[in-house]
């Protein structure tokens, strides 16, 4: 059969069977596209068959039953089949060409399309090709042509099963088909990246017009590299850019290997650049409403709080008992800036100070916040559990560092709790989502060294978490943050330093704790290093910071040893959990350098706008919701009054 795309007026017309050959939209190395039209039905259709014939009678049979088993599957992203048949020795699908134009006939007409918009397109072919390989169906040969839209941006995907393996004509079919389909289903995944990439670049990956030409040049197969560069015609968005160059990555183990992840992390960036709510933040509001932001570490914490014994306890004792419990601290901190909220805007600032929470709630206020939490491990199983363990010790490590780092006149438990919210995207997602927590962490280990890539590196966390949830984890912190009523100042001391950033000098208060809390999560970061890249990894981050925050190596080694850092640093997880409030980091004092100004009488970093001493909060019990004075902004100590060490620590069931 002529699959010349050129003919002469005088020439006679081309026919396949009862079809008349309009125009051959695509060719490559395994399959034929052409539109023809049906005297029959008396309207047009796309034809599509294999490029090679099938080699016998029982392979004709055998390709005929596979694409009639995939005719069956009914999905809005799957083209439906008309007509499946021979003319012999073609087997040929037949498909209503009213169903849009081939992307490639798109691009021709309009140009590359927007980013959104390409996203969009994968998206939904990633939707049909995720249904198609739980159905036990492969493609085998994605194209753009293989793509069809019409004017209402609606994707299908054509010729499921057309370009089958060719086997010897004595092969097991059915064995060879059940082992092609599981291989060509993860190469499908990738051709579905290389069209994302191809749209996106506005050009032909490496200016091959066939995929599969593509995919045999590519690592491992090859030797070319294939990442979206940065002349585009559009910007691209990082967390869409990790996505596609994941897509195509040079080591098969770090790409997707499901269509349904892949359309995962595509459908969560999307729907995160539609509105700010949507995508992955959504489905985190969604699992909060259910399973509350943390479960309870400690077991004996709501009856304790419901005991009679307790209306008798000092603020502080109160305050210093929440804080034990992450979850405890956090839902404290959620009920009562969203009464704040509620009450307008001049109500106060952010309250991040629990003795002030507690003092406004009440104990029945706490009573009900602890009663409102799940017990530990909600819905985790053992393995879960035991890594979200490790993740909340760290965070409690990096709190402890903060707070004997901080300087002089700054409340140690606000100072602690600003390290916690900066951690709180990698809590959220390690409980909700752990196993694409443990994705993310798969994708930052380096893979193994090769002779083309001899020091080969892990993705960072922000471009991995770009790769599986399409957002990044800070960005989900600060959305619960803003659904929690927090403050705009919080919601900035969230934000950690991006490490490829330089540091600049702290202006203001707010800039100095942000700055801080970010040096205590690195130092934690470094010591959960290799030992062998552990010390060069402290000393990167104290050179980093040392002029903004004034401090030097042997400060920072200070800081690690009286929080324990150090001493739990072998072990991956930063060790046992241990109660600051009997160990150093409950009664480290601010650091040396900025305590010798304040006892010297030169002007020390200033307390946060309208602040209020600890001191006088604790000067009078509990008082009832009715008598709770209004919040200030988040609340610190004076310059040079003693600031209250919080008492985190473990209760673990």
């Amino acid at each position: 059969m002529s699959d010349n795309n050129t003919t002469s007026t005088a020439a006679p017309m081309r026919r396949f069977g009862r079809f008349e050959l309009r125009a051959l939209l695509h060719k490559s190395q395994r399959s034929m596209l052409w539109v023809v039209f049906d005297p029959q039905s008396g309207q047009e259709m796309f034809l599509m068959m294999p490029r090679e014939k099938p080699n016998s009678e029982a392979a004709m049979l055998h390709w005929l039953k596979t694409v009639d088993g995939a005719s069956r599957i009914h999905h809005p992203n799957l083209a439906h089949v008309i007509e499946t048949g021979r003319v012999d020795p073609w087997p040929y699908v037949a498909y209503d060409r009213a169903l849009g134009e081939t992307l490639e006939e798109r691009l021709a007409r309009g140009g590359p399309p927007l980013p959104l918009d390409a996203a969009g397109w994968a998206a939904q072919a990633l939707e049909g090709l995720a249904f198609a390989h739980e159905a036990g169906h492969a493609h085998r040969d994605i194209q753009l042509a293989h793509l069809v839209v019409d004017g209402a941006n609606h994707v299908r995907l054509l010729g499921l099963e057309v370009a089958q393996e060719i086997v010897p004509a004595s092969a097991d079919f059915n064995t060879a088909t059940r082992r092609a389909a599981r291989e060509a289903a993860e190469e499908d995944v990738v051709c579905i990246g290389l069209v994302l990439h191809r749209l996106l670049s506005g050009k032909p990956v490496l200016d091959e017009p066939d995929l599969q030409a593509v995919l045999q040049r590519m690592q491992p197969q090859g030797h070319e590299l294939v990442r979206l560069g940065w002349e585009t015609p559009y910007p691209i968005p990082e967390p869409l850019r990790a996505i596609v160059n994941r897509a195509s990555d040079r080591q098969t183990r770090q790409r997707y290997h499901l269509a349904r992840s892949f359309w995962r992390a595509l459908d969560g960036w999307r729907q995160s650049a539609e509105q700010d709510d949507g995508g992955p933040i959504a489905l985190l509001k969604d699992k909060m409403q259910r399973f509350g932001h943390l479960p309870s570490t400690s077991t004996r914490l709501v009856t304790t709080v419901a005991s009679s014994a307790m209306a008798s306890q000092h603020g502080s004792q109160l305050a210093a008992m929440a804080l034990k419990d992450m979850a405890l601290s956090l839902e404290l901190i959620r009920r009562v800036n969203n009464a704040l909220r509620q009450q307008g805007p001049t109500s106060g600032g952010t309250v991040l100070n629990l003795q002030r929470a507690i003092a406004m709630l009440g104990l029945n206020g706490l009573e009900d916040a602890a009663r409102a939490l799940k017990p530990w491990p909600g819905p985790m199983n053992d393995g879960q559990a035991q890594f979200m363990q490790s993740v909340i010790r760290r965070v409690q490590r990096a709190g402890q560092v903060a707070q004997a780092l901080r300087p002089a006149g700054y409340d140690g438990e606000v100072v602690y709790l600003i390290s916690l919210m900066q951690n709180l995207g990698r809590l959220l997602v390690q409980y909700h989502f752990p196993d694409d927590a443990q994705q993310i962490r798969q994708l930052q280990v380096a893979p193994e060294a090769t002779e083309d890539n001899p020091n080969p590196r892990g993705m960072n966390e922000q471009s991995a978490a770009y790769a599986v949830l399409g957002c990044d984890l800070e960005s989900l912190g600060l959305a619960v943050a803003r659904y929690w009523g927090l403050g705009d100042e919080l919601q900035h001391m969230m934000r950690r330093q991006p490490q490829e950033a330089p540091v600049r000098h702290a202006d203001g208060d707010i800039e100095l704790l942000r700055l801080t809390c970010s040096l205590a999560n690195e130092l934690v970061d470094a010591l959960a290093a290799p030992e062998r890249k552990r010390q060069a990894a402290i000393e990167l981050a104290t050179r980093r910071y040392a002029r903004a925050l004034g401090l030097g190596l042997r400060e920072i080694y200070d800081a690690l040893g009286a929080s324990g850092a150090i001493t739990d640093a072998g072990d991956s997880g930063l060790g046992a959990m241990t109660d600051p409030s009997i160990g150093a980091a409950a009664t480290a004092a601010p650091r040396s350098r900025l305590r010798e100004r304040a006892e010297s009488g030169a002007p020390a970093a200033a307390s946060m706008p309208t602040a209020t001493p600890p001191a006088a909060a604790a000067a009078s019990p509990v008082p009832s919701p009715a008598t709770s004075p209004a919040s200030p902004s988040l609340t610190t100590s004076q310059p040079g009054t003693p600031a209250r060490a919080p008492e985190p620590g473990k209760d673990f069931p």
